[in-house]
């Protein structure tokens, strides 16, 4: 009985997929982590505001839809990093493909993070001073948006980064 054995020569690094994964992980992580507060700080003054004006509930629900979408956004990016992390005998990942993979990530990530931060803060401040005053809604809207922006920028910077992938000649 004779055995045969078949060498396969990898080409790449072998840990640089690790990389690659904490940027995709990293991606949908913070941006859920802000989607989250967004949602949970606007939601709490959504609550209160409630209490005095019910009648304005539905219109107040724009910061709680805003902050679902960074989430999205992180997805995005680890859906697209994940599924170009292809470590085969055929096709290398090198360092600099898991770098720009993890850095893709990063920059959606705490891009989304933060701006789950304004916007929970500014959805929470903003809906309660709506009831009081209703000429405050246009301005809380455009503070929305520009924090929204944030997370916007944050993800095409991502995709930027994550298509450098795969550029890297070997050495």
């Amino acid at each position: 009985m004779s055995t045969v054995s078949a060498t396969v020569v990898w080409n790449g690094d072998q840990v640089a997929p690790l990389f690659g994964y904490l940027g995709a992980a990293s991606a949908l992580v913070f941006s859920c982590f802000g989607a989250a507060y967004g949602t949970a700080k606007s939601g709490v003054g959504i609550a209160s505001m409630g209490v005095m004006r019910p009648e304005l509930v539905m219109k107040s629900i724009v910061p709680v839809v805003m902050a679902g979408v960074l989430g999205i956004y992180g997805l995005i990016i680890a859906v697209i990093i994940s599924t170009n992390i292809n470590q085969t005998a055929d096709k290398a990942y090198y360092f600099f493909d898991g770098y720009a993979h993890f850095a893709a990530g990063l920059a959606c990530g705490l891009a989304g993070l933060g701006a789950g931060m304004a916007i929970g803060i500014v959805g929470d401040a903003g809906v309660r001073a709506n009831a009081q005053q209703p000429k405050l809604f246009v301005g809380m809207i455009l503070i929305l948006i520009f924090a929204e922006a944030l997370a916007l920028y944050g993800l095409i910077v991502g995709i930027i980064l994550a298509s450098k992938a795969g550029t890297a000649a070997p050495m």
